[in-house]
């Protein structure tokens, strides 16, 4: 299996048009967002106000990301739709909960409870993205890598809100920067894949051949 099929099935019998690949987009808007937030939870540069990532998020983690899904949808890739359309609503919301303006955190005037509402909300998250890497069996190492470290990723954020321990926020983040280094390789793979290129990156495919 190669990861143009990884990414993009073939479209259904009879369409008329073949669409690019959208993948390699839906994982690099993905890896560049998960990267910048995950600098943040780490204090690089003595960071601690996130907002900057607002931009970020609705901009290209969110709606370029959509956008990818909505072209999966097209491609009649389900899983890709489906993960790219999905987070793409995460850091649409994301982005709304940080928006001055927006109401969402002024609303808490308590801390205990918006530390459990953030906390619940990425909780969800990570059921969803735990629900999404077993999906992935069957597909390559590759993109199996991307979704093992986001369900970590958003386990260790959703503790951190949880619990109170800021460690394991900063430790989301280091897992989130791991998951945006196998989001960028499994985008550059498709991306060289699909043009042809003289650089081909391996992905590992996990499905057997069928005879």
């Amino acid at each position: 299996m190669s990861t143009t099929d990884l990414l993009q099935t073939q479209p259904p019998a009879g369409y008329f048009r073949k669409l690019a690949n959208p993948g390699p987009l839906g994982l690099f808007s993905f890896a560049s967002t998960t990267f910048i937030l995950s600098l943040f939870n780490m204090g690089a540069r003595d960071i601690t106000t996130p907002n900057l990532i607002v931009g970020m998020a609705f901009g290209v983690g969110g709606f370029v990301q959509l956008l990818a899904g909505m072209w999966e949808f097209a491609c009649g890739n389900t899983f890709g739709a489906t993960a790219f359309s999905s987070y793409g609503g995460f850091w649409i919301s994301f982005a709304l909960i940080f928006l001055p303006g927006s109401g969402i955190l002024t609303a808490y005037t308590d801390a205990g409870q918006l530390h459990s509402a953030l906390g619940i909300y990425l909780m969800a998250w990570f059921t969803f993205t735990f629900i999404m890497f077993l999906g992935t069996f069957r597909s390559s190492a590759a993109l199996v890598s991307v979704f093992f470290f986001l369900t970590i990723t958003f386990g260790l954020l959703g503790a951190a809100e949880l619990s109170g321990h800021a460690v394991l926020s900063k430790w989301g983040g280091a897992f989130g920067l791991i998951t945006a280094a196998c989001a960028y390789y499994t985008g550059a793979a498709g991306l060289y894949a699909t043009e042809g290129s003289t650089i081909q990156l391996p992905i590992l495919p996990l499905s057997r051949p069928r005879y």
